[in-house]
């Protein structure tokens, strides 16, 4: 690997507030960027909004606002959410940007000029919900899987976009894996949808929707929103839309999305890339959806997670660590408060923070606070918690380290230092460092999913005198 990393989140759409799925594809991106910047390469997160399309014009409408405070205000509790989950993005963009507005309509002169983008007329099924056009085989019972409504009949002119000339070559990309989709099962389901249903050309404008990217050369259109979006992955890191990247950061190395987004990027999204004369990304890697409860997450339902009432409840690394331990990622996976608050009180207040104290309490007993330790020599080797971490397998990441947590507390159960202290304090002491030196490392490894909690342990270990603190580090929920 170059020494540079650059990783992305898809933008979200803002037609209404952050849920826990957003949540998790960021926290996972967030846990990368801190991962990589740990080791020194030059890293930079991308996350933002998406700010365009008929589905906000109508929110803006039913919200009785103009559709630019409509967007200002939700893309505001984007940032925020982030925020409040310790999420540091190198870039929040917004597709309302000047730089991006400018960049996409310079963009689409470019792919106009090479006949990849052309007038023509498209008449198909269209989900508002998701703002495409659908094909029979997308259907459940003539509707949207995702949306439960039928689309609507839609024939209108268009400029449209041949995403038919590059079905060859990017076949031969995902196969080789040049273009890599991970895991594998996505990778076959996008295969087996190149084979089976191929890529027809898609359209690319909107005639009768005013909300948008006006088409430079005919203002009577505006961009098709996807194909607005997707050139944020560019312009988050300055392209102006010419044929050059003047940022050493492309291409992406990994760009995390959920599987409902996977066709779009696996077709419409590298296509765009190689109609501009530009490489493709490294990696897409698709992760699953949350149920809640056993239930669909739904408005409907009224079961939909608002990821920052939890952080602020339990706090941001609860929240952290719960959504990425709870579900190998990649998976499908059930997630409930219910869940939270069994892993918060088994993993959290009586694995780590039980751990934790015990040992500053028994060095502040024993030897006053001060053991002369040297840090550096734990007794496990815990680089395996880091590489779980790098292949995206952050749930057995989290169980290595707990393993070893579990092992350490055996060993105080085993060794009884309350009791061996009387008759040989030097093995007291020896036991202590070992276990401060392991405690050290595992706040190191824990450092990018958990990284307010384990400052704290790492700022007790180093100070001149370790103490246990006052409050605990997670106080146990009845």
């Amino acid at each position: 690997m170059d020494n540079k990393f650059y990783i992305t989140t898809p933008i979200y759409y803002v037609n209404d507030k952050p849920h826990i799925g957003h949540a998790y594809t960021t926290i996972a991106a967030d846990v990368l960027a801190r991962l990589h910047r740990q080791i020194g390469h030059n890293t930079f997160f991308l996350t933002g909004t998406d700010e365009h399309g008929s589905k906000i014009e109508t929110a803006a409408k039913n919200a009785n606002k103009t559709p630019q405070q409509f967007v200002d205000e939700i893309s505001a509790k984007f940032s925020m959410a982030w925020d409040m989950m310790n999420v540091v993005p190198d870039r929040f963009i917004r597709t309302t940007d000047e730089n991006h507005v400018k960049a996409v309509q310079k963009a689409l002169e470019r792919m106009k000029e090479t006949g990849d983008v052309y007038l023509g007329s498209y008449e198909g099924m269209y989900c508002k919900g998701c703002e495409q056009f659908k094909t029979e085989r997308d259907l459940v019972d003539g509707k949207c899987p995702d949306h439960k409504t039928v689309p609507e009949k839609m024939s209108e002119e268009t400029y449209m976009f041949k995403l038919s000339k590059y079905q060859k070559i990017l076949q031969e990309k995902i196969e080789s894996d040049e273009f890599q989709i991970l895991p594998f099962q996505r990778k076959n389901e996008i295969l087996s949808f190149y084979k089976n249903e191929g890529l027809q050309d898609v359209s690319f404008s909107r005639k009768n929707v005013s909300w948008g990217i006006p088409i430079p050369w005919d203002p009577s259109h505006t961009v098709y929103v996807w194909a607005d979006a997707f050139l944020n992955y560019l312009t988050g890191i300055d392209w102006d839309g010419g044929e050059k990247i003047k940022s050493d950061y492309w291409p992406a190395d990994v760009q995390l999305m959920s599987k409902d987004i996977l066709r779009v990027h696996a077709t419409i999204w590298p296509a765009m890339l190689l109609s501009l004369g530009i490489p493709l990304p490294r990696v897409l890697f698709i992760h699953g959806f949350f149920t809640i409860a056993g239930q669909k997450m739904s408005k409907t339902l009224g079961n939909v997670i608002d990821p920052v009432e939890w952080a602020q409840k339990y706090g941001p690394d609860v929240v952290r660590y719960y959504l990425l331990r709870e579900v190998p990622f990649g998976q499908d996976g059930d997630v409930s408060e219910e869940k939270l608050k069994s892993r918060y009180n088994s993993d959290l207040a009586n694995g780590l923070g039980n751990f934790f104290s015990r040992v500053t309490n028994m060095v502040e007993k024993f030897f006053e606070g001060n053991l002369e330790a040297e840090l550096n020599k734990s007794p496990k080797d815990l680089s395996q918690v880091s590489e779980a971490f790098y292949s995206l397998n952050f749930s057995q990441g989290l169980t290595t380290a707990w393993e070893a947590i579990a092992w350490a507390d055996g060993l105080i159960d085993k060794s009884k230092p309350w009791e061996l202290f009387k008759t040989e304090p030097q093995k007291v002491k020896e036991l202590l460092i070992s276990l401060c030196a392991l405690l050290y490392e595992v706040s190191f490894r824990l450092s990018p999913v958990m990284p307010e909690t384990c400052n704290i342990i790492r700022k007790t270990l180093e100070s001149e005198r370790i103490t246990k603190p006052e409050q605990p580090l997670f106080p146990k929920f009845e």
